[in-house]
């Protein structure tokens, strides 16, 4: 008889721990080598995660809803069919000690990838809170005390070693990272920690270096918490709607949004959609949408306004040279982004697989933490659901956002063969480009757009394939 560890997996290089949202086993059950048995949230992606081995689920050490660093041991199986089942349900003993044990060396690693990645490095880990403070949400930060070695000691070091994202607002907002006490992993300020920190008042009043990265006791830095009222149903967020308004609210924060918007006639790509359809579909398997023909096209805008496929860093731009495209895809329990790699590269009939690929993998949960990661552009649809128009947020570490309205058919005035005028009935959609105004003037954006009207509005019969 033997024991198996199943560990919280390492989703990508950059992720130093995950919360174990769901269990899809419970002890006492058979499973297969490569059967998911549990779900896993970070702040990259949801997954599903498989059994190193064949079995049975002896014991639960981490419990739903818990944040553990990777490589904790969340659960043992059994290798040999029919052993005695040790334990009837999670040990919270032994899921304590095992994060404890694991939270030093994975907030190093944490922190010494962050630094090695530098600005021309894949989009920052968002960071959130840790281990510690997610299975203890009752647990407040502390006050760091003095420290008698100048600050030199491990903790210190832990501790400073924020993600690039955190340096950076501190930097802009004259903090000291390693005079505060965050949240995470060691003290690790977190994005959330500094966030409301600043959100306190605590910078304006000059004491941005004060060791607590919380308002004082009783203070509310995001105004008044809401009373439930008699007969409300309350329910704390799933794990990928907090991390959702975590970005949401930095992603505002950090850039200087405006929004412009353009009609799009698409009645050429209509009809060539319609041409080519029943074939496309028969040779390729594929459903042929509008989206690959506008990814398509704004590929070719980016190149001739790389403005749009940048990222600020401090007082630099970093001008992408891959076009990796963002596409958002609403599922029914929140947001998910997964990303294009190299869409310059790709056909109509390559994009057209990748993003249902993508978004079939999105639903399934089966996507991996680099497939949504290093977006450089990106595109949502909220057309699909009928909204004509939108202001969409523009992503972190990226300059623009497409929308994309409802198409639908509408009486326009078009010139008719002699000149004269004529109503007629044209397949449009409104197109909302968010902006950050920091690097991206308006007629930089107003360009890219006319570009992409212009393009879809003239679009070549052979651009089909």
């Amino acid at each position: 008889m033997a024991r198996v560890d199943v560990v919280m997996p390492q989703m990508g290089e950059s992720i130093a721990e995950g919360t174990l949202s769901r269990w899809l086993k419970k002890v006492g059950d058979e499973v297969k080598r490569d059967e998911p048995i549990f779900e896993i949230s970070t702040d990259k992606v949801d997954a599903e995660i498989p059994a190193p081995s064949s079995g049975v689920l002896a014991e639960i050490l981490v419990t739903e809803g818990q944040t553990v660093p990777v490589q904790t041991v969340v659960a043992r199986l059994e290798t040999e069919k029919g052993a005695a089942v040790g334990g009837e349900g999670p040990r919270a003993p032994a899921a304590a000690a095992a994060p404890e044990k694991a939270a030093a060396s994975a907030a190093m690693a944490a922190g010494a990838s962050g630094l090695a990645r530098g600005a021309g490095g894949p989009p920052a880990k968002q960071d959130r809170t840790a281990a510690t403070t997610a299975s203890h949400p009752s647990a407040a930060p502390r006050t760091a005390a003095p420290q008698p070695n100048g600050g030199n000691s491990l903790q210190d070091r832990l501790r400073t070693k924020s993600s690039p994202l955190v340096r950076k607002i501190a930097a802009e907002h004259g903090i000291e990272l390693s005079a505060m006490q965050g949240s995470g992993i060691a003290g690790r300020v977190t994005k959330r920690d500094i966030l409301e920190f600043i959100e306190s008042g605590a910078v304006a009043q000059g004491t941005a270096t004060r060791p607590s990265m919380h308002a004082p006791a009783g203070a509310e830095p995001h105004g008044p918490v809401p009373d439930a009222w008699p007969g409300d149903v309350v329910e704390s967020m799933t794990q990928i709607r907090r991390l959702t308004s975590e970005h949401m609210v930095a992603a505002r924060r950090s850039a200087a949004h405006v929004t412009s918007f353009f009609e799009i006639d698409l009645t050429r790509i209509a009809r060539l959609r319609a041409k080519a359809r029943a074939e496309f579909e028969a040779k390729t398997g594929q459903k042929l949408t509008y989206l690959p023909f506008i990814i398509k096209v704004v590929v070719d805008g980016l190149k001739l306004h790389p403005v749009l496929n940048a990222a600020v860093a401090g007082t630099n731009i970093i001008y992408r040279k891959q076009y990796n495209i963002g596409i958002a895809v609403a599922l029914d329990w929140g947001l998910i982004v997964p990303v294009i790699k190299n869409a310059d590269d790709l056909s109509i009939t390559g994009l057209t697989r990748q993003l249902n690929d993508l978004a079939q993998r999105a639903r399934t949960k089966r996507l991996q933490p680099q497939e949504v990661q290093g977006a450089t552009f990106s595109i949502t649809n909220p057309g699909v659901f009928g909204s004509l128009m939108g202001t969409p947020i523009i992503p972190l570490n990226t300059s623009a956002i497409l929308g994309l309205g409802a198409i639908e058919k509408r009486p326009k005035v078009i010139a008719g063969p002699d000149g004269e005028d004529t109503i007629a009935i044209r397949t449009c959609a409104y197109f909302s480009l968010s902006f950050d105004h920091r690097i991206v003037d308006g007629s930089d954006a107003d360009k890219f757009l006319a570009f992409v009207k212009q393009s879809l509005e003239s679009f070549p019969d052979a651009g089909v394939a």
